[in-house]
This record gives C-alpha cells, sequence and structure tokens, in this order.
C-alpha cells in the first residue's frame, strides 16, 4: 500500500465508523442491546491501548533512545501531558460520562451534551491518527501501514455505538431521522479534522516526534480509562467487556508485530 492511501484511509476509516453508526437510526428501532455495547467498548479499548503501547510509546522510545541523553523524557513526559491535557478538557468542557454525570458547567441541553461527549472522545482519537500517519510518513521504526490502519479500524468499531448514541436518542426525542443521523455525522467530522491538523502539526516538528507520540498515548490512555472502562462495568455483565478488550489488546498485538 503506498503513504498516500495508507494516510487517506487512516484518516477516513474512524470518521466511516462514526457514520456507519448514527446510520443506525435508520435500521433500529431501540436502544443497542448491553451485551453488544459492552463487548464492542470492550474491544475498541483492547486495541486502543494495544495501539498506545505498540505503535505509538514503543516507537517514542526507540526514537528517544536514538536522540536524547535522557530518554526516558519524552515518552514518559509526553504520556503524562497526554493524560492530563484530556483530563483538562474533560473538566472544562460540559459533556455527559459514561455513568451519566455532567462535570462541568450545565449545558440545558441534553442533546448538545450528547454530541459534546462523543466529540471529545473522537478529538484525541483524531490526533493519535495522525501522529501515527506522521510517524510513518517520517519511517519511524515499528510504524508500517498495516499497524496504522489496524489502530484506524479499532478506532472505527469504538465510533459505531458512539454514533448510534447521537443519532437513536435524538430520533426518540422527536428530531427527524435524518436530521439525527447528521447529527450523529457531524458528531465525528472533529476526528479526520484533528489527524490532518495534528499530521501536518507533527510533519513540521519532527525532532518533538516522541513527545507527540507519548502524548496521543497518554491521551488514549485516559479515553479508555475514563470513558470505555466504566462501560464494562454496566448491566453486570462485565465478563463481556473484559474478555473483549483482551481478544482486542490481542488482535493489535499480532497485526503490529506480525506485520511490522
Amino acid at each position: 500500500m503506498s503513504d498516500s492511501l495508507a494516510v487517506a484511509c487512516g484518516i477516513i476509516i474512524p470518521f466511516i465508523g462514526t457514520s456507519l453508526g448514527a446510520a443506525l437510526v435508520f435500521l433500529l428501532r431501540g436502544e443497542i442491546k448491553s451485551w453488544v455495547q459492552t463487548a464492542l467498548s470492550g474491544f475498541a479499548a483492547g486495541v486502543m491501548l494495544a495501539a498506545g503501547v505498540w505503535s505509538l510509546l514503543l516507537p517514542a522510545i526507540d526514537m528517544a533512545s536514538r536522540t536524547e541523553a535522557a530518554s526516558w523524557l519524552p515518552p514518559a513526559g509526553g504520556f503524562l501531558l497526554g493524560t492530563v491535557f484530556l483530563s483538562a478538557l474533560d473538566n472544562i468542557i460540559p459533556h455527559l460520562h459514561a455513568n451519566g454525570g455532567v462535570p462541568g458547567p450545565r449545558l440545558t441541553s441534553r442533546s448538545a451534551m450528547l454530541v459534546l461527549a462523543v466529540t471529545l472522545h473522537n478529538l484525541p482519537e483524531g490526533m493519535a491518527v495522525g501522529v501515527l500517519l506522521s510517524a510513518l510518513l517520517s519511517r519511524v521504526p515499528g510504524v508500517t501501514a498495516a499497524s496504522v490502519l489496524a489502530a484506524a479500524a479499532g478506532i472505527a468499531l469504538q465510533n459505531l455505538p458512539e454514533g448510534a448514541v447521537i443519532s437513536m436518542p435524538l430520533a426518540g426525542q422527536g428530531m427527524g431521522r435524518g436530521r439525527a443521523f447528521a447529527m450523529g455525522v457531524a458528531s465525528g467530522a472533529v476526528e479526520p479534522a484533528g489527524a490532518v491538523f495534528t499530521l501536518l502539526l507533527t510533519a513540521a516538528m519532527t525532532p518533538l516526534l516522541p513527545w507527540i507520540l507519548s502524548f496521543a498515548a497518554g491521551a488514549m490512555f485516559y479515553v479508555v480509562l475514563e470513558e470505555l472502562a466504566p462501560e464494562f462495568h454496566e448491566g453486570g455483565i462485565s465478563d463481556a467487556g473484559t474478555l473483549s478488550a483482551a481478544a482486542g489488546f490481542a488482535v493489535m498485538m499480532v497485526l503490529d508485530v506480525a506485520l511490522s
């Protein structure tokens, strides 16, 4: 696969996941079954954790060991900055958590909070894809087109229920299905935009790539533990989420190791 095709696919695949999830508003009349959503969230969490380790942190460590005297500083520092940055957004931007809590200033519209919640999810994911694409174009050891596409596919899988979480409740509240679908699609637009912006930014800041790779890993780590992991314990079916997370981690690990 050519680099240009890998870049195009990496940018668009997660957005397609959100759009397909939003399109469920035309097919389903009820909510997604809880065990299905738990399994999907668990699998996506496992994929994101494995992508954070093999596609982000390990390449960052390898690059830092070649260029930095304190080789531990970029991966550790970038990782912590990524988690702190997402935590700050989590408290500044009003949105809904997986458990229904509403931190920060309250919005008058629940629909607006739902859109903000999914948008907040998609921002670090778009950034992570952009960083991975930049690492691919920079020929960072350990980052291949296959690993980038596997990470993008894992993020797309996570985005399926997120798109549905926007469109289906809006339709249930009386909004037209076409408009509800458009709202779900719009919630994912930040992802390709974030990927392109991060790709352009990191291309101009190659010496900081170990920091940026680790930053993206920290952001993904925060999303997994703060937003996805709590869903494993809803409805008394936590085993489905945990086992799916292990499966997702194993699949991503195999793709990264076997295809690198």
